[in-house]
């Protein structure tokens, strides 16, 4: 066709055995029937790794590829964590509005599964007022932008006192986008969410992920301001 002549390389990558490990025994029993309805009977080695380092208490950064489900590293610690306190809360940082509303419904559908009802909400510039009441009261993820979190939370911090109380995670996914001028903004508004988490009684754990990058580590512990642990191998 007429557009092959644009293409300089193509090649069939082999498949790569995989490392499978056991679904973690203290994962919430209703977490490990959503994860068997879905035909998921064991988990990667990293996201057990991610799991039981999130568990323990410790900022992670998982760096691997697109499509190694990074989200189940994340959302597994966080929602294991709901079952155990449903006050418990926390904040999804995505770069665009549009990851948001899909990471939302693909959360929703596992937090329904598993039986917990503290619900997800997108809180962003095209979020209606009656929602936003809603989210500001109950929501027990809050999915945003650092825009909307620079602009129309942080600064009204009292009108989130539950949220900012509870908070127990922070996950920043697609770390890898935040470069330059704006990565340095970003940094700064990760410092006044720490500061603000503080000031209402909470120390939030970080979860990031990224496509891989040379330095995940390195970077994001600039970005959070203190160690954070990296997952590289996938």
């Amino acid at each position: 066709s007429s557009w092959w002549q644009n293409v300089v390389l193509h090649r069939r990558l082999p498949a790569q055995p995989i490392n499978a490990v056991p679904i973690p025994e203290q994962l919430n029993d209703g977490l490990k029937t959503a994860l068997k309805s879905r035909g998921i009977e064991a988990l990667y080695a990293h996201q057990v790794q991610a799991f039981d380092w999130v568990v323990s208490g410790r900022d992670v950064v998982i760096a691997t590829p697109t499509a190694s489900g990074k989200s189940i590293c994340y959302n597994l610690p966080v929602l294991n964590q709901f079952a155990r306190n449903p006050e418990a809360r926390a904040i999804y940082l995505f770069p665009t509005k549009a990851l948001a509303r899909d990471q939302e419904e693909a959360l929703r559908s596992l937090m329904r599964e598993a039986g917990l009802n503290q619900g997800a909400i997108t809180y962003d510039g095209d979020t209606p007022a009656d929602a936003r009441r809603v989210a500001r009261q109950r929501a027990g993820v809050l999915m945003t932008n650092p825009d909307m979190l620079h602009a129309g939370i942080l600064p009204h911090h009292a009108s989130w006192a539950r949220l900012f109380a509870n908070l127990q995670y922070v996950v920043i996914d697609e770390l890898h986008t935040y470069r330059g001028v704006f990565g340095s903004h970003l940094a700064n508004v990760i410092r006044r969410l720490r500061r603000i988490a503080r000031f209402h009684g909470s120390d939030p754990i970080f979860i990031m992920a990224s496509a891989t990058i040379g330095n995940p580590g390195e970077h994001a512990s600039r970005i959070i301001g203190r160690r954070v642990e990296c997952i590289g191998e996938s």
